[in-house]
């Protein structure tokens, strides 16, 4: 009878143990896991794909909001203990460095064949499931109307209203660089060598950059992050934004699942639902380009809109740092 009792007891343990959380054995929203993701600004958005995962799901979202200089510094913090399962990152050329370091584990989201077809990596570690693209953001009560292209805002007229943001931290910023002189080549560089000496600054990253604009303490941000400037508009700010028309960089925001990810399954999980339907209205809704190429926004410029330069990623990827130092130094 004793020995009975034991393995009763035992079996009970063991029964216990297989449906605990994290191992998805009943199949309900209290056991079904969690899934850590490493997201960029806007941060109503990357709330909303975290609600509307874990209501679809039952699996938890932990989440990290940062730029992405701040997201890579913690992802290299981390490097010994990883915790991130999904990162996604405001630059696709830091997105081609992780690739290039074996850090990206392969996958095929669903409904990934409605992408636009550059913004899908050919391996299937990067989709592109949001992009934004650079424009000039300035300020109405000091600039009525703007269209100057970028050689033509280094006059006279502007002295002292320029700021751009900090390369270094705003991957944007620093994929739009890096594309004008891949096109320009090294000529490229008189442009930002006469904007820097018509008193161009670096105010910080992009929120410090749009918010000397916003109070009127300058009137033109270079290189501005669109989605800003539509939501600053419509917000009742005095922004307006437009593209000149020497073209701009969109750039697609990759999303990755990490080879280090300790929730493999649950990440599948998130990078599908990044293309549902749901979650591509979510990124419409936030002002941002959808990854899939059915969808489009009612509050912003489509991509057929938009002036793109063509882009060498593969050298922005191994150029975007010097070139993101040498613009600061321009600027100091």
């Amino acid at each position: 009878m004793k020995k009975l009792v034991i393995a009763v007891l035992s079996l009970a343990l063991m029964l216990s143990a297989c449906s605990g959380p994290g191992n998805n054995a009943g199949g309900g929203a209290e056991d079904a896991g969690s899934v850590y993701v490493y997201m960029p600004s806007p941060s109503g958005l990357a709330d909303k794909l975290a609600a509307g995962f874990e209501a679809q799901t039952g699996i938890k979202v932990e989440q990290f909001q940062g730029t992405t200089g701040e997201i890579l510094a913690r992802l290299e913090a981390e490097a010994a203990n990883p915790i991130a399962d999904v990162v996604i990152l405001a630059s696709w050329a830091d997105g081609l460095s992780m690739k290039a370091g074996d850090k990206l584990l392969a996958y095929a989201p669903a409904n990934a064949d409605l992408m636009h077809e550059t913004w899908r990596d050919a391996d299937d570690m990067l989709f592109g499931t949001s992009a934004s693209a650079v424009g000039v953001i300035y300020n109405t009560t000091i600039f009525p109307e703007l269209s100057a292209d970028w050689a033509d805002l280094a006059a006279g007229e502007y002295k002292d209203q320029l700021v751009f943001p900090d390369p270094t931290k705003s991957g944007a910023a620093k994929d739009f660089i890096a594309g004008y002189i891949n096109n320009k080549g090294e000529d490229g560089w008189a442009v930002w060598e006469d904007m820097a000496a018509n008193g161009m600054t670096v105010p910080g990253a992009n929120a410090a950059a749009l918010e000397a604009v916003t109070t009127g303490e300058k009137g033109i941000l270079i290189a501005g992050v669109d989605y800003n400037g539509y939501s600053s508009h419509d917000k009742g700010e005095p922004i307006n934004i437009y593209y000149p028309a020497g073209g701009t960089v969109i750039n697609p925001r990759p999303a990755m699942i990490l080879k280090t990810s300790p929730n493999v399954d649950n990440a599948k999980a998130f990078m599908d639902y990044l293309l549902s339907d749901e979650a591509q209205r979510f990124v419409a809704d936030a002002y941002l380009l959808p990854g899939r190429s059915d969808v489009e926004c009612e509050n912003r410029s489509n991509v057929a809109d938009i002036p793109a330069l063509d882009c060498d990623w593969d050298w922005m990827m191994e150029n975007a740092g010097v070139i993101a130092d040498r613009i600061n130094e321009l600027c100091e």
